[in-house]
């Protein structure tokens, strides 16, 4: 029969949501050193363990030693480090660790309030005194929970098994996944590992499979955007790129570009790192380096298939940027990403690649450059006047824009003053004119220029339409685009 004490109870009853419940049979007995309980906290007591539960006297020392067995079995005492400080837990006993009670109860627990605050990762950050988890909420890190050092083994040991990785492997970095149910929502969690000075760095990728279900028309494209990129994705060959940083969108937008022109009519097949979603009529393949299939394999192998359209997760080197290119020239139609600034820097990048400036001009049709900002959140917003300062950064004069609107913060948002985010979009159509511009050497500013002069509204300008509109902030824009 286990035994406690009130005061651990108490704490464990309060501490991030871990309840001894679950280990406990019926009925649980507490033990007292000192006086025993009030009637009233025992009522408590009784209610919150939903049976009878007795109270009695013992020793200090025997209460002692239940305690050390009950944390150690919570969350592991790390003892025998070595002379290092670090600590060689064998394989069998991390794996009881990993599935007791409230190590899973604790993982899941974190698992859902990142879920409920709609994060898109979620970080288990080991430091030397605590483990703390972070998770990314609308782009920006959120502080979730800080936990005592002692349960960092435990922990990624539990998330590691639910990642089906080796547990015992604490010296290389590992990559999984989780399949996680969340009411009627089904989730993917792409899982990365990295050892550390204080323990293994875990990261997990929220991969939400109702966010692929976004049409073309809801990402908030602005109408002199979505209609030349409808005409222009319509196209019999031709690379179309996607760039922006990490965690920009250019996957949900590719997605629902694919779905948008995936009519039966043609074969489409994508070779990505990893398959994000499943696209029903599309054939996927999964990129795996450890056995020889990189893009560029992958890519050159696609094309054997008589595809119409080929979608390229990201090109990353000028072997793959090569074959992309003449599947264009051949009659395919071509999507990939690229990580640059802007749309014009994407032709540079080609550029700087290695590829001749004429297979570039010839095979390119378009560059779509995108970011995300966060949203005002509609609970809290007000009207505000807009600093001289915040005018400087935007570059604008104060008159020009002389009320905003902002977020005071409230629940909803989690008292960020934000709640969600939207697109900002460039798209440059590559004219003749600019294939000229290119033919001719011309860097990202020439190519900018040009697209300008005919037209292209920058990602600052999409970004300041908003700020107009009342959908975001000076901070966001100044945060995600530069002045161009």
């Amino acid at each position: 029969m286990h035994t406690l004490n009130l005061p651990i109870f108490n704490q464990l009853l309060s501490d991030k949501g871990i309840a001894p419940v679950e280990t406990f049979p019926e009925p649980p007995r507490l033990l007292f050193a000192d006086t025993l309980p009030e009637i009233e906290d025992r009522a408590k007591i009784r209610f919150i363990l939903g049976s009878q539960v007795s109270f009695e006297h013992a020793e200090q020392h025997k209460i002692e030693n239940l305690i050390k067995k009950w944390r150690a079995k919570l969350s592991p005492e790390l003892d025998g480090a070595d002379e290092d400080g670090n600590f060689n837990l064998d394989s069998e006993y991390l794996d009881e660790a990993a599935n007791d009670a409230p190590i899973i109860r604790m993982v899941n627990h974190l698992m859902d309030r990142s879920l409920d605050l709609s994060a898109s990762d979620i970080h288990f950050e080991p430091e030397e005194k605590h483990l703390k988890i972070r998770c990314r909420v609308d782009g920006v890190m959120v502080d979730l929970e800080t936990l005592p050092a002692s349960v960092k083994a435990a922990v990624s040991s539990r998330v590691k098994l639910m990642a089906r990785l080796d547990i015992g492997e604490k010296r290389l970095p590992q990559d999984g996944r989780i399949q996680y149910k969340m009411g009627s929502k089904n989730l993917d969690m792409r899982v990365s590992t990295l050892p550390g000075v204080h323990g293994e760095s875990i990261v997990l990728r929220i991969l939400d499979r109702s966010d692929v279900n976004v049409s073309l028309d809801q990402l908030g494209m602005p109408e002199d955007i979505i209609k030349p990129y409808n005409n222009v994705i319509k196209q019999p060959h031709g690379i179309i790129l996607v760039t922006g940083p990490t965690g920009s969108g250019k996957t949900t937008s590719l997605y629902a570009t694919l779905e948008k022109i995936n009519t039966g009519k043609n074969k489409t097949i994508t070779v990505e790192d990893p398959v994000e979603y499943q696209l029903e009529g599309i054939t996927q393949i999964h990129v795996n380096s450890k056995i020889g299939l990189n893009f560029a394999a992958g890519l050159r192998s696609i094309v054997r298939q008589d595809p119409d359209i080929i979608m390229v997760g990201e090109i990353r080197d000028a072997e793959t940027a090569e074959i992309a290119i003449e599947s264009a020239l051949t009659g395919h139609l071509v999507f990939s990403t690229l990580h640059t600034n802007d749309a014009a820097g994407a032709i540079t990048r080609l550029q700087d690649m290695g590829i001749d400036t004429y297979l570039i001009s010839s095979s390119v049709i378009a560059v779509m450059a995108q970011r995300l900002v966060r949203r005002i959140c509609s609970h809290c917003i007000e009207t505000v006047q807009i600093s001289e300062e915040e005018a400087e950064l935007l570059e604008i004069n104060q008159q020009e824009c002389p009320d905003i609107k902002r977020g005071k913060g409230c629940e909803r948002c989690g008292n960020t003053g934000y709640k969600g985010r939207l697109g900002l979009y460039e798209l440059l159509l590559i004219s003749d004119d600019i294939r000229h511009v290119i033919g001719n050497g011309g860097d990202a500013n020439a190519i900018r220029k040009q697209a300008v002069k005919e037209g292209l509204r920058t990602l600052r300008k999409d970004a300041m339409e908003k700020l107009y509109q009342g959908i975001t902030t000076p901070e966001e824009i100044v945060r995600v685009t530069r002045a161009n």
